[in-house]
């Protein structure tokens, strides 16, 4: 089991950038998959960003692809989520998730497909 912990959100202007941090706790962080995903208000959870137990495989959602990268350190039990170019349609709260695989390159683009969830940490973005 492993319990994550969102961090770096904010306010920030139209084309600034953040970076977020997913913190785990927990043992065997670098057999998780890992993906962030966000929620506008009044909209549904939509997939970011995914990436893979090595890293070395990631995946993006097209409205964010080009502006947005994903990293991971394993040995420090986090992920991350550079966010460049920031537009206020990025205003939501994002989430990162986990799921434990065996498979090194894997990744998920779909919420469904994910076992741990952290608690959300806001983005909003002013025009």
């Amino acid at each position: 089991q492993v319990q994550l912990v969102e961090s770096g959100g904010g306010l920030v202007q139209a084309g600034g950038s953040l970076r977020l941090s997913c913190a785990a706790s927990g043992r065997s962080f670098s057999s998780y998959a890992l993906g962030w995903f966000r929620q506008a208000p009044g909209k549904e959870r939509e997939f970011v960003a995914a990436i893979s137990r090595s890293g070395g495989s990631t995946n993006y959602a097209d409205s964010v692809k080009g502006r947005f990268t994903s990293s991971r350190e394993n040995a420090k039990n986090t992920v991350y989520l550079q966010m460049n170019s920031l537009k206020p349609e990025d205003t939501a709260v994002y989430y990162c998730a986990a799921k434990p695989v065996i498979n090194y390159s894997v990744v998920y683009g779909s919420s469904e497909r994910y076992d741990y969830w952290g608690q959300g940490t806001q983005v909003t973005v002013s025009s």
